[in-house]
């Protein structure tokens, strides 16, 4: 077998067997397929595409380059979520102790923050003490004990993966739909949960702008869980704004907190229990969306959600006092408020603006070796449809100094988009796709 020939069929729209797609991951994270090469065949699915069956062998050979996840030793169905990212984004946080606590064992690899986004474990690690690291037999001791664990990926996950994107990322070959969908379903496949909940963002904030690409994210993504065994859901979130209202990584534990307690934002909590809704449906604890959303509503009133965080804590060596108690945390030492410079009504948000004010403030990491500060990051009081006043404070800035703050506002300011007319509210969930297809809700 030759790439050369598998670069020919491809240009020339042809299908490519089973047989040829593993032979190019292989060769390709081995070392024994050249990057020129490889780029190439990028180009050609990118302009002449790959089917699902294609997609499918594609995302299964990349799951298959590295550790394969074996969860075997935990009873019962796993679940897990994985979120196409976004800014704000603390939903693993609430719904992975929700649905533990309805007894679904969640068996969470999670990645940190490269970007305006932000990474799980870089939230759980603003919790003084909290380990991600965990051995495999730790891994599974807790999730069979208490139905929860949280760590970081493995080296090792899916390195084809690693390596095409590295290579797409500077080859112009990264807006494909079935590259993208396969990139992310690779790691969940390796992760060896049998449901698999997507939450698939759409706006300003997120990598797919609009609705119709993120439905056609979200049905590719579904397809190849299925194909594969997995049941599969993908739910299409609103990220034209931040979700909820804090930005930054101990901001976003206190929400989540919040949440769990069942004070939090309502926008956010939304999200989560359709999340959690799936997941549980999907593990056949709940057979109907009203049973799904009377038992999480029932596990957040008596309390056991926001304990099983805290369990989470007390098992991976983090101190849950602070969750018991945020404000001994302390904060950033600048507070630096944000005001409105007219009247009107918030028409729009560059959701990717704030999340790099809050980049600028430390929140997040441009290269992977940069260090986040866990106490700065954004609270932001204005969403879309608010009336604002002149003077009004818009959002509130967490930072390290003065000087930092500043320029970060003059960013956040600029985010906005005022109207003299009145605006609808944006829906927090558009949608959500199974095996039938896409649903409006």
């Amino acid at each position: 077998m030759r790439m050369y020939d598998i670069i020919t069929a491809k240009k020339r729209g042809m299908e490519l067997t089973d047989e040829q797609i593993a032979y190019f991951v292989k060769g390709f994270t081995n070392g024994e397929i050249p990057d020129y090469q490889m780029s190439s065949l990028l180009m050609a699915i990118c302009l002449k595409g790959l089917n699902s069956r294609e997609t499918a062998t594609l995302t299964m050979e990349m799951a298959a380059s590295g550790d394969m996840l074996d969860l075997s030793a935990i009873e019962g169905r796993k679940a897990d979520k994985h979120s196409t990212g976004g800014v704000g984004d603390k939903t693993t946080l609430i719904v992975a102790p929700i649905v533990a606590a309805l007894g679904v064992p969640v068996a969470k690899m999670s990645g940190r923050g490269l970007g305006h986004t932000g990474g799980t474990i870089d939230k759980l690690e603003s919790i003084p003490g909290f380990r991600t690291t965990l051995a495999p037999e730790e891994f599974v001791k807790n999730v069979n004990e208490m139905k929860l664990a949280v760590a970081g990926q493995s080296a090792n996950l899916a390195p084809a993966d690693k390596k095409l994107y590295a290579l797409r990322d500077v080859t112009a070959t990264v807006d494909n739909v079935s590259l993208i969908a396969s990139s992310i379903m690779s790691k969940k496949l390796a992760s060896g949960s049998d449901v698999i909940v997507l939450d698939v963002k759409t706006g300003s904030g997120a990598f797919m702008k609009t609705l119709e690409d993120s439905k056609a994210l979200a049905e590719a993504m579904v397809e190849i869980g299925n194909r594969c065994g997995r049941s599969t859901y993908a739910v299409i979130t609103d990220m034209n704004q931040v979700l909820g209202r804090a930005v930054g990584n101990w901001l976003e534990v206190r929400e989540a907190v919040e949440v769990l307690q069942g004070v939090g934002d309502p926008e956010l909590f939304r999200v989560c229990e359709t999340l959690a809704k799936f997941m549980i449906l999907g593990c056949g604890i709940a057979k109907t969306s009203f049973e799904a959303h009377t038992m999480i509503r029932a596990v957040i009133k008596d309390g056991s959600a926001f304990a099983k965080l805290c369990e989470l804590c007390d098992r991976q060596g983090g101190d849950a006092s602070y969750l018991w108690n945020p404000e001994i945390r302390g904060e950033a030492a600048v507070k630096y408020p944000v005001k409105a410079t007219k009247g009107g009504y918030v028409k729009s948000i560059n959701t990717e603006e704030i999340g790099l004010s809050a980049l600028m403030l430390g929140a997040g990491r441009e290269k992977k070796e940069d260090v986040i500060d866990p106490l700065v990051g954004i609270l932001v009081d204005a969403k879309i449809g608010d009336r604002v006043e002149e003077g009004d404070v818009i959002g509130t800035l967490y930072a390290e100094d003065e000087e930092t703050a500043k320029a970060a506002a003059e960013r956040f300011l600029g985010a906005y988009t005022l109207s003299d007319e009145p605006v609808a509210r944006v829906r927090a969930v558009y949608g959500y796709v199974d095996a039938d297809g896409y649903h409006e809700m």
